[in-house]
């Protein structure tokens, strides 16, 4: 089926849409700062400019869209109905990219933390947000028994 829109709509169209700072993101990075966990932001020393970083506990975290990043099983990832090959080989790619960026970031002694979209939606942030914030006090703790 061909495209409602002209190319240069369509183009113009996708460019607005946001890649950084969207919602979801603004509310980990609010809450880590809140909690005392200070961090980098899409840190390009690194391999696929992760989200926040965190260069003291070596963890970042990443922010995932459902819908862009492919979230199997989520209510939010629905393969669109028109231009479905494409689609199917964008997300693809996105799902391969994050693949073999968390596979080297690891290799580099990295930890990843990938949050999704719908685990940062009203009915379940405030459970996330406390598992991250476990996660990461219990990284803190460990690497304050090490320094000392």
């Amino acid at each position: 089926m061909a495209d409602v829109h002209s190319t240069e709509v369509r183009s113009y169209n996708m460019s607005r849409v946001k890649n950084g700072n969207t919602k979801p993101e603004m509310l980990v990075r609010r809450h880590l700062h809140a909690h005392g966990f200070r961090y980098r932001l899409h840190a390009k020393d690194l391999p696929g400019k992760p989200d926040i970083v965190l260069p003291r506990l070596r963890t970042v975290v990443m922010v995932h869209g459902c819908f862009w990043h492919g979230h199997e099983g989520c209510k939010y990832y629905v393969v669109p109905k028109t231009r479905t090959d494409w689609w199917l080989n964008k997300i693809g790619g996105n799902k391969a990219h994050d693949i073999a960026t968390t596979a080297a970031l690891q290799n580099d002694g990295w930890r990843v933390i990938t949050l999704w979209e719908c685990e940062l939606k009203p009915t379940t942030v405030a459970d996330t947000l406390a598992r991250l914030t476990t996660q990461l006090q219990a990284l803190r703790n460990s690497a304050n028994l090490t320094q000392n």
